[in-house]
């Protein structure tokens, strides 16, 4: 057995003068070894129970680990600012820990969701001793893909993750430096008490969380000033980081799409990547997901992630060959089928891009309507399907890639079975003919869809399912999109009311075969709360509104606007 020196809060200075401390896990033996990095915010001393790295079997292995609190998190000094700091801090932290005396000088950077960003955006400043990374669902940009996606502000993650893992330490500072944070204190214990009457309140910038978080307000604020966002976009800049990165995924994680992205825009690089997609959500990586088994296979533990880290690196940081080169470069989970399966580019090139169009006589609400998905398109008029969205009674988050409290309402991530909000008549339904054989899709979904709505901005969203022989339907994917946003964050545009417009709605990434006797369905509605903000209907800044409006939405599939569903069919 290899024994290990465990050193608590050893200081590193920051090119500011800054002081962050660290937890440090290195072999007893005299010698010098490499090093694995991970720097969080969540505190540091807490790191064991959820480190997806075993520390213990990493110093067995022969490397030094050190765990690191960010600027103004816990033990580190400074202040706190999400994402702001973790590029020049990250970089320093990098080659203070490649300096430390029993430090070869070989770096790699470990870490999921905040700890992935850490890794990115260190990354990015080239720190010469770093040499390989292994982030793990974690996106690619931290505007479209963190704070808001398709425009529209991500509510429940969000919320959930500034009032339950940030704003606590961050009062806890205040008032060791002398401030009064009691009624803070029970401001925030009211909002983490009372989630629904959290998630509903109006405007989104309000008082108590401008006090409790500040960047909260500033993220809303600043939600289509491109140049705000733009220290923080990583999209397009990936490919000249030139390190060699594993990347970890889940198909039920919201930060799916970003880590398919990110691998595609380094994968054209000249630095080898690799890519792990599992069933998994965000906080769950074991076979029972949701209300779903994918059997012991997919299980992580059985994977065993730290072993699979270490063979990563001891290629990178030792120069052993450990034979992961020699595998294809892609293994992804593929669900119904609920096995593994090695590939060699995503998206796979041999997908086959296949429209199913909507078709109904008018009235696709609900299950109980009368709303297909079908290979033909449109070959005559049909009319439009038509609901009403209420902003104030919207459709309720059910499953999906989220990060919600309140899992015994079905507000976990995952697939959870859809009856209750296939019932709603605010939701148009479209179902496939149960299929006559396997079908297997894997790769990006897109919902092309013609509407028009009685307002002058609202949103549309979209949901994927599978529905089983005995009637349950279970989501797999979904998405939004805000109308002003349809030619892009960058380019906020109001609709004409009654005006039939395109919107391209990006569901996400998934990979499940549909088996024989399965049906494929659609989701369309205006709503997916609180998962994302509902949208007012109204005009103005959407942070500030107080007031909500009803709009009037229609769905047009006829042979001029034929709005369909685009799936990557792997033959």
């Amino acid at each position: 057995m290899v024994r290990a020196i465990v050193e608590r809060n050893v200081p590193a200075t920051m090119r500011d003068g800054v002081t962050l401390y660290a937890d440090v896990w290195r072999p007893a033996a005299p010698g010098r070894y490499p090093v694995l990095l991970q720097r969080l915010p969540y505190n540091k001393a807490l790191t064991q129970a959820t480190l997806a790295l075993d520390p213990f079997r990493a110093v067995e292995a022969g490397y030094g680990v050190i765990i690191q609190d960010t600027r103004g998190r816990y033990t580190s000094e400074g202040h706190f600012t999400p994402l702001i700091h973790e590029a020049d801090d990250g970089y320093d932290s990098v080659e203070w820990a490649a300096r430390l005396p029993w430090s070869n000088g070989q770096v790699g950077m470990v870490g999921g969701s905040y700890m992935g960003a850490a890794q990115w955006l260190a990354a990015l400043r080239r720190p010469p001793h770093l040499r390989a990374l292994f982030p793990q669902l974690t996106p690619n940009d931290y505007h479209d893909g963190w704070a808001y996606e398709g425009g529209a502000w991500q509510l429940g993650f969000l919320l959930h993750w500034t009032l339950a893992r940030l704003a606590l330490d961050g009062l806890e500072r205040r008032a060791r430096a002398g401030e009064p944070v009691d009624a803070l204190r029970a401001e925030l214990l009211r909002l983490l008490t009372d989630h629904d009457a959290t998630y509903r309140q109006r405007p989104l910038r309000r008082a108590p969380l401008r006090e409790l978080a500040r960047f909260y307000d500033e993220w809303l604020e600043h939600g289509e000033h491109l140049a705000f966002w733009e220290p923080l976009r990583l999209a397009g800049r990936l490919g000249a980081v030139g390190l060699p990165a594993y990347h970890l995924g889940g198909w039920y994680d919201l930060f799916a799409r970003g880590t398919l992205a990110a691998y595609s825009e380094t994968a054209a690089g000249s630095a080898p990547q690799k890519l792990l997609m599992g069933p998994w959500t965000h906080l769950n990586s074991t076979e029972f997901i949701g209300e779903r088994d994918f059997g012991p296979v997919a299980n992580q533990l059985g994977l065993d992630l730290t072993a699979l880290q270490l063979r990563w690196f001891d290629h990178w940081l030792k120069g052993r060959d450990s034979g992961l080169l020699d595998e294809p470069p892609i293994r992804i989970f593929v669900m119904g089928a609920n096995c593994w399966r090695w590939e060699h580019e995503w998206p796979l090139a041999r997908s086959r891009y296949t429209p199913f169009y909507l078709h109904s006589a008018g009235s696709a609400n609900s299950a109980r309507g009368d709303g297909m998905l079908s290979q033909q398109p449109p070959l005559q008029e049909e009319p439009a399907d038509c609901f009403v969205y209420d902003p104030d009674d919207p459709v309720p988050t059910r499953g999906g890639a989220t990060l919600l409290p309140g899992f015994a309402i079905g507000r976990g991530a995952g697939p959870y079975e859809q009856a209750t909000i296939e019932s709603r008549q605010d939701v148009l339904v479209y179902t496939s003919p149960p299929l006559t054989e396997d079908l297997e899709v894997t790769g990006p979904i897109v919902l092309e869809l013609y509407a028009r709505s009685s307002a002058r901005d609202t949103d549309w969203t979209a949901k994927l399912t599978e529905v089983f022989p005995d009637g349950r339907s279970y989501n797999l994917v979904d998405g939004i999109l805000r109308a002003r946003y349809r030619n892009g964050l960058g380019q906020p545009m109001l609709i004409e009311p009654g005006a039939v417009l395109r919107y391209t709605i990006q569901l996400g990434p998934t990979s499940n075969r549909f088996k024989a006797g399965h049906r494929i369905r659609l989701q369309v509605s205006s709503s997916n709360f609180p998962r994302f903000d509902p949208h007012p209907n109204t005009a103005g800044a959407i942070a500030l509104a107080t007031q909500t409006t009803t709009a009037r939405q229609e769905v047009l599939h006829t042979p001029a606007y034929p709005s369909h569903l685009l799936l990557p069919v792997i033959p």
